[in-house]
């Protein structure tokens, strides 16, 4: 057993690491933590809440396979995100939307009514689904210890653990005042509790499966004596088949449309790549912690047969009762995370909700119209940190009066239902142009007074009261109507409320034709790609409006300077005159965007609208321009394409002219180059033959060795000379290639032989490695030889007495690959794109010219290119490496 105060310490050293995880990443000191999509993936597992590290065990050990749709659900979703969650990315960022309500009510008219009730919608949902968490840390801290949850809550461990979480999620989630900022430290915490759920779980599972049992078929092997075993571990025909796809289909609803799940995906989202890793990451992650579930429950039963336990807790039970207190602290603190990860992320997105589309729209905004900057954003942080406290505090008296004795899985459940009905409005908005607010707001309620009196009523009236009459009663039992033989109670609310509610969305819809605002921003919202550049030119309005009075409203929330920067950064864009005092519809929009973040679309509207004047417009009018703004912003793309092409050409254009510059430039270098090496070996050839025509009395010896050096000359002179010829002629196919089978590395020996001595005598260490599985290929040997020798040489020139040159030979997709080393000096990065072309020399080489015609690299570049192959050069280590590359098998055509 373990001590209350000694659990607590750990609980405390717990969020110290989650305080210090969050203060290092909002410092932003390392780029591990920037644009990372396995963070951003990792964050996405807040899904897998206390509901899902306790609750499906205990629904694997009493219901079998019903716990799998809380994973299979999501995961058959998840594919779909690279299309549905890119898309509402994209809407997210251009307007600005701060949360799940932003989204739907910007889309049906910018509605300042049907985002407060979203707002209404998701607190009945995610206030009990907080609670939840809050029972499991409770309960699971008084398991640990083994002592019963006290009654008063100053006495209640639990009561000071939602303390600090309310704290940390009160400084971290309003450290910005602008909604849809970036929470690099929340969201860096939460994918460090992702991380330790799941390294606890497998913790435990290991330990149950491996240590407590002989494995998976032992497992299976005792609990298949269970005579319920085979009938829990079934679909159950077609009434279970039934309840188990629409449990999928509530999950699979779930994962889109959760407060939580929305900010993580979408107003989280860095990068729209992020997430391509978050399509199979996420899914990847849920199933290995399905994976564990089985074993741990039917272990549960097996080593608690009889007794009269909470299967819930199995995970933490089974380490408690064999005596393991270090595993039992690691699935409590696992357990913990999954309630603290979704403690925050939901406290944060509710607290954006109820003050941008409820406190502020229905209370503030007349105060706010009169205050500063200072005071407006002072006002603003604090009604959200009231908004986390009261939120928290709301769930825990949740659950201490509604749910203390009702199961994790039925709670998580009822909330994925309730927020279930807001999916017809949510995938209307990115897919159907006729949605409506009308349709969109009726079938809400109508779903909702279906989920109040089929599920709420029952679920948490009548278990705290425990009195079943009465008119409350009556309404339940008018349902009984509308029973389905073959589903539960969740699947046949879930049914009927969104049949009812896409029924009454979709006919209504269609009956009415909605206002202009509505179809504008029906066509933003479905044809965000064309708009997405120039999504303030698709925004329609007119009427009248000065900018100087709309900038005084921005500087109330930005301050001046930020109001003048971005106001300035607009200008830019559009090309608009600074001294331009009548504002048209793009500087609307831009200003609603401005404001947006802070006090929520529906609320920058009405402050908007507060100092402007605006005209009706009928919705023909509104098709005629959006047509018009349509094929502008086509005639403008296919206008920016053909820009961008000429820059392409005239880039290309450029860079020509400045190659032929410098080709010319290095023409002219080159021929200085080669006169000079010419003239070197006939001046010294003339002063030879002069000194031996002048003077007959030279001694033997001396003339001996003047004749000597009339040779060596010559033969430099005739080598420069025919270096020259023999690259013309490789240029334009005067030589012939015979191309023969050969083995490679006899070809290079013979290569080698003429230049050992030379090698021996500045004490080179020379080595060659074959990794070949058979070293004949199809070559043209006498060039090859040429080749080595060219590359050997210089080689030779450029490496210190007793450095080192390797060749080593392999062969990769059907390529022979030679590789040359030597330790030379780096060749300059510059360089090495044109140390093979004949008219270029390094403008950095400051040492003593090395013997020879120069022409070396370039004679090696043709012989390669004659044979279909490659070569190349790159500083590696210490020094510079040749690498050759030839098809292994291919049959050539002589020139």
């Amino acid at each position: 057993m373990m001590s209350s105060f000694a659990l607590f310490t750990v609980v405390l050293f717990y969020l110290a690491l989650l305080f210090l995880v969050a203060y290092l990443a909002e410092k932003k000191t390392s780029k591990l933590w920037i644009n990372n999509p396995y963070i951003y993936a990792l964050s996405l597992a807040v899904y897998c809440t206390a509901w899902t590290y306790y609750g499906s065990i205990g629904v694997a050990a009493t219901s079998g396979l019903n716990y799998l749709p809380i994973y299979v659900g999501p995961i058959m979703v998840i594919p779909a995100w690279i299309y549905i969650n890119t898309r509402i990315v994209r809407i997210s960022r251009v307007n600005k939307i701060s949360s799940l309500a932003d989204f739907i009510s910007l889309r049906y008219g910018n509605s300042r009514s049907l985002s407060a009730i979203i707002t209404i919608v998701c607190l009945l949902a995610i206030v009990p689904y907080i609670g939840l968490q809050i029972k499991a840390i409770s309960e699971t801290f008084h398991l640990v210890t083994e002592t019963e949850i006290s009654q008063n809550i100053l006495k209640d461990n639990a009561t000071f653990v939602v303390i600090l979480i309310a704290l940390f999620s009160s400084y971290y989630g309003t450290r910005y005042v602008d909604a849809s900022e970036k929470r690099l430290g929340i969201i860096s915490a939460i994918a460090l509790e992702s991380f330790l759920k799941l390294f606890f779980i497998i913790i435990l599972g290991v330990f149950v499966i491996y240590f407590v049992f002989n494995g998976f078929s032992d497992i299976y092997e005792k609990a298949g004596r269970f005579a319920d075993f085979k009938q829990k571990n079934t679909f159950g025909g077609i009434e279970g088949a039934m309840n188990w796809m629409i449990l999928c289909m509530i999950s699979g609803t779930a994962i889109c449309l959760l407060p939580r799940q929305f900010h993580t995906a979408i107003i989280e989202n860095r990068q729209e790549k992020h997430i391509k890793t978050a399509i199979w990451f996420f899914p990847l992650y849920l199933l290995v912690f399905t994976i564990f579930i089985f074993p741990i429950a039917w272990a549960g039963r097996l080593i608690f047969n009889g007794q009269n336990v909470n299967p819930e807790f199995y995970s933490i039970l089974i380490p408690q009762h064999l005596g393991n207190t270090w595993i039992t602290v690691c699935v409590f603190l696992g357990g913990l995370s999954s309630s603290i990860s979704m403690i925050i992320i939901s406290a944060i997105t509710l607290s954006i909700m109820l003050s941008n589309n409820l406190i502020i729209p229905y209370g503030l905004l007349g105060k706010f119209k009169a205050e500063n900057e200072a005071k407006n954003n002072r006002s603003i942080t604090n009604i959200r940190k009231f908004s986390i406290f009261a939120l928290i505090i709301m769930a825990f008296a949740f659950y201490k009066y509604f749910i203390l004795k009702t199961s994790l899985d039925s709670v998580g459940l009822i909330s994925f239902v309730i927020i279930a009905q807001l999916a017809p409005a949510f995938f209307g908005a990115i897919f159907w142009r006729r949605g409506s607010y009308k349709g969109a707001l009726a079938g809400l309620i109508a779903g909702l007074i279906i989920c109040y009196f089929g599920l709420i009523i029952p679920q948490y009236y009548f278990s705290y009261t425990q009195e079943f009459k009465g008119v409350l009663r009556d309404l339940y039992d008018a349902f009984g109507f509308f029973t389905i033989p073959y589903l539960s109670r969740i699947p046949e609310i879930f049914f009927w409320s969104l049949l009812v509610n896409t029924g009454l969305f979709s006919i209504i819809s269609v009956s009415t034709k909605g206002n202009y605002r509505e179809r504008n921003f029906a066509e933003l919202y479905i044809d965000i790609d064309k708009y997405i550049q120039n999504h303030e030119n698709a925004f329609i309005w007119r009427g009248t409006a000065y900018v100087s009075d709309i900038k005084n409203i921005l500087e109330r929330f930005l301050g001046r300077k930020k109001t003048e920067q971005a106001m300035r950064i607009f200008n830019l864009k559009y090309n608009i005159d600074f001294q331009t005092e009548t504002a048209d519809s793009r500087f609307i929009k831009f200003s609603e965007n401005l404001l947006a973040g802070r006090i929520g679309t529906a609320s920058a509207k009405i402050l908007i609208e507060g100092v402007t004047k605006e005209d009706k417009i009928s919705l023909k009018e509104v098709l005629n321009i959006l047509e018009e703004s349509k094929e502008n912003i086509i005639l403008n793309k296919k206008l920016t394409e053909q820009s961008e092409e000429l820059q392409k050409l005239s880039n290309d254009l450029r860079n020509a002219n400045e190659n032929l510059i410098i080709k010319d430039r290095q023409k002219d270098d080159f021929l200085d180059s080669v006169a000079h090496e010419l003239r070197t070996p006939i001046t010294a050839i003339r002063s030879a033959g002069e000194i031996l025509a002048e003077d007959d009395d030279i001694p033997s010896d001396i003339k001996r060795e003047f004749l000597n050096n009339i040779i060596t000359e010559s033969d430099r002179l005739s080598e420069i000379i025919n270096d020259i010829l023999y690259l013309d002629k490789l240029e334009h196919g005067a030589i012939a290639l015979h191309i023969t089978e050969n083995n490679i590395m006899q070809t290079y020996k013979k290569a080698l032989n003429p230049l050992i001595h030379m090698i021996q005598q500045k004490n080179i260490h020379i080595s060659e490695v074959s990794l070949l599985d058979h070293e004949v290929f199809t070559y043209d040997e006498a060039r090859m030889i040429q080749l080595f020798q060219n590359i050997l040489g210089n080689a030779l020139k450029f490496t210190e007495d007793q450095g080192i040159i390797q060749a080593k030979f392999t062969e990769k997709e059907n390529r022979l690959v030679i590789t040359l080393f030597n330790t030379g000096k780096h060749i300059p990065e510059e360089d090495l794109e044109m140390i093979f072309d004949k008219f270029y020399q390094s403008k950095s080489q400051n040492i003593l010219k090395p013997a020879g015609s120069g022409l070396g690299l370039a004679i090696c570049k043709k012989i390669v290119q004659a044979q279909g192959g490659t070569i190349k050069a790159e500083n590696s280590g210490l020094g510079v490496t040749f690498t050759v590359t030839l098809a292994a098998d291919r049959d050539y055509e002589e020139n």
